[in-house]
């Protein structure tokens, strides 16, 4: 995409990958707007984006706002905030097909998702599996370009506490070197700027991007 006057659409912008694909959103020169949903504030102003508070229960009330070139989408929760598998399933999956489904139908052309590595329908392991149904089913909603971003262990400063996670991340970070891409923890800025090149690539078609290419495609 050569032009300066895109739209971006951003669902996910105060987790750890969205918060800072917002920041990257907003001082790039090629996106003239950026219009955030999500269930609370970013708690920033900027002369490029516009925020709608929403409920994703009720699309018909936020779904217009799905319009423009790019949708990213790194909306997410874990089981222990979701409280129930149900609830985690309608955030991480509902809400993003539906929020996907809505971009399709008023013409936004390419979507980004931020999903996992190991995603597959078919997996025994519930997260794994939510994830692949995701992608399985974005992949009906007819986009010209289809990105699937699989990162590994996310690292970053979140604004929630995740103790499990963190002390995980402490073990692993040693080891990093040693480790296959899968496992190996990346950057959220890293993924951020991943998800920002591959939107700007014209090559239609779907695209699934494992852990490994995302540490290329957002290097600094």
């Amino acid at each position: 995409m050569g032009r300066k006057d895109l739209q971006a659409v951003l669902i996910g912008a105060t987790g750890l990958v969205g918060s800072q694909l917002l920041a990257q959103l907003l001082e790039d020169a090629r996106f003239a707007s950026v219009v955030v949903l999500g269930r609370r504030t970013v708690g920033r102003t900027h002369p490029k984006l516009r925020e709608h508070l929403v409920d994703f229960e009720h699309p018909s009330a936020w779904a217009k706002h799905v319009a423009g070139d790019v949708l990213f989408s790194a909306l997410g929760t874990t089981l222990k905030v979701a409280g129930s598998q149900a609830a985690q399933y309608a955030v991480d999956h509902a809400y993003q097909l539906e929020t996907a489904a809505a971009a399709a139908r008023n013409g936004v052309s390419t979507y980004v998702l931020v999903s996992s590595a190991g995603a597959n329908p078919g997996a025994r392991i519930f997260y794994s599996r939510m994830k692949g149904e995701l992608e399985r089913d974005v992949a009906t909603l007819g986009f010209t370009r289809l990105h699937l971003l699989r990162p590994g262990p996310l690292s970053g400063e979140r604004k929630e506490h995740r103790r499990g996670e963190q002390l995980s991340l402490r073990v692993l970070r040693p080891l990093s070197a040693l480790l296959p891409a899968t496992l190996r923890p990346i950057p959220a800025t890293t993924v951020a700027r991943a998800a920002l090149r591959v939107a700007l690539d014209q090559t239609p078609g779907l695209h699934r991007h494992e852990a490994a290419e995302l540490f290329l495609l957002g290097g600094s």
